[in-house]
């Protein structure tokens, strides 16, 4: 196989099914729920074994580009572009950006489209299912992957096979792909031996994936093209230009491309995949114990059976329960029948109507510099810890409504203050008067731990006046 497989990661899903560890400021695919690493990890760390595949392509939202590009450090990966959405436009804009951006360098090569949210048991099948169907994509097909269905679930869409691709043991036609059914309608689906349920995983060469949209959604292309058009550089990133791409109609590369292509084809396989759509599906895919109890974190149980279990910050013990989950977070507890456990979306949409704040975040909050956690706060008062990254600093800001005290617990920090700037070490502190300049930063190799008091009127993080951001942050 001559051709270079370039990978294109879809890093936007939201992942509200596996609330409340899922949150909008750090959905599924940067969380380890299935090995040590994020399936975002796991994702480019399975598409860089396979010899063929170049650097990858990440299409991220705006908001997640730092750790986005953190956990691909981690893994020593440097992608070949991450390009940032302005506004999620589902995956047909997305995957024309990234084949507009492919087509300027190696248009007849593969491009290899993914989610970063998926799970993938089999790595070796998975490759020789990519090998095979890199093989129809040379020949000018649209390749997707069925994955063999092992129940009639009505979670999936499925793909019904057509005439066979000759030459290839288990190539086909795409005869038609058709929606989530309903339970009935599935078991006739599997009941026939025609049906996979679709992966969401396409392969194909980005000439032929432009030249099919051209045909089918000229808009998207239009809009997606102008948008890369007007991209601008911002540190690691590819910026695309909002008012384009806002334009591009939010449609599915299955609406767009490949429910109306003659030129669509399907590989059978089955490498353990699944899309961690919820707690069951982890719970399916999991190692249990006898009672088939799947146990994360600090966990006891006592005639338990069936259940998914995690406790992220303190002991949970489970007596006399059957068929359950139970995610018990810093700020939040959820526990549920695991026969419904996808209904936990519905609750994460009352939450948004409802201005809340759980389905956004945790109390640990991520930033490009580290983190912080709220510890406690009142009327008048907040108390934070936070985590600074080696080498790293926060924005030189001013609080209108707030002054804010520092002590540092260990590392050492570098203060701005007003025209001052000096270092405190481990057991010292410092106060930021309301209204003055300052900024922290951490100039050492090691990790700067210290607790905040923030005391006013007003502690809201809108409250802050940037003057000075590495990150270009507005």
């Amino acid at each position: 196989m001559a051709e270079t497989i370039h990978p294109v990661i879809l890093c936007g899903g939201s992942g509200t099914r596996l609330w409340p560890l899922s949150r909008q400021s750090r959905p599924k695919q940067f969380l380890p729920l299935v090995t040590s690493r994020s399936l975002l990890q796991d994702t480019a760390a399975r598409v860089g074994s396979l010899p063929e595949c170049s650097a990858p392509i990440i299409m991220s939202n705006h908001e997640h580009r730092f750790m986005v590009a953190e956990q691909l450090q981690e893994l020593g990966i440097v992608p070949a572009a991450q390009i940032l959405e302005p506004v999620p436009r589902n995956t047909a804009p997305a995957i024309a950006v990234a084949a507009l951006q492919l087509r300027n360098t190696d248009p007849d090569g593969i491009m290899l489209v993914l989610p970063s949210d998926h799970a993938i048991a089999d790595t070796g099948a998975f490759h020789e299912a990519i090998r095979t169907a890199a093989r129809s994509a040379a020949k000018g097909l649209l390749v997707t992957f069925g994955i063999r269905p092992s129940e009639p679930n009505t979670g999936f869409g499925y793909i019904e096979r057509g005439q066979p691709i000759e030459g290839e043991a288990r190539v086909f036609r795409v005869g038609r792909f058709v929606e989530k059914p309903d339970l009935d309608t599935a078991r006739g689906y599997i009941a026939s031996g025609r049906f996979s349920w679709n992966s969401g995983i396409f392969l194909f060469s980005p000439r032929r994936y432009l030249e099919e949209l051209e045909r089918f959604r000229p808009d998207i292309l239009k809009a997606s093209a102008q948008a890369l058009q007007g991209a601008a550089r911002d540190l690691d990133f590819i910026r695309l230009e909002r008012a384009a791409f806002e334009a591009a109609p939010a449609e599915s590369i299955d609406y767009a491309v490949m429910e109306k292509t003659s030129a669509g084809a399907v590989v059978e396989a089955d490498f353990g995949w699944s899309d961690v759509g919820s707690w069951s599906a982890l719970w399916e895919m999991g190692e249990k114990d006898a009672a088939g109890n799947l146990l994360r974190g600090d966990v006891q149980v006592k005639d338990a059976s069936g259940c998914y279990l995690r406790a992220d910050k303190r002991l949970l013990f489970a007596l006399g329960v059957k068929d359950l989950v139970v995610v018990d977070t810093d700020d939040a507890l959820f526990v549920g029948a695991r026969s419904r456990a996808q209904e936990v979306k519905d609750f994460v949409e009352w939450l948004g109507r409802s201005q809340r704040s759980e389905h956004v975040s945790q109390r640990r909050v991520y930033r490009p510099w580290g983190y912080y956690e709220s510890i406690d706060a009142g009327e008048r008062f907040q108390v934070k810890r936070i985590m600074v990254k080696p080498r790293h600093a926060l924005s030189l800001q001013l609080h209108h409504k707030r002054a804010e005290h520092w002590v540092v617990v260990s590392g050492i920090a570098r203060v701005t203050r007003g025209d001052s700037v000096y270092e405190l070490a481990e057991n010292e502190s410092t106060f930021i008067p309301l209204g003055t300049k300052h900024r922290l930063e951490n100039p050492t190799d090691q990790l700067l731990y210290l607790i905040e008091v923030q005391s006013g009127a007003y502690l809201g993080e809108d409250d802050i006046v940037r003057f000075d951001d590495r990150y270009h942050r507005e």
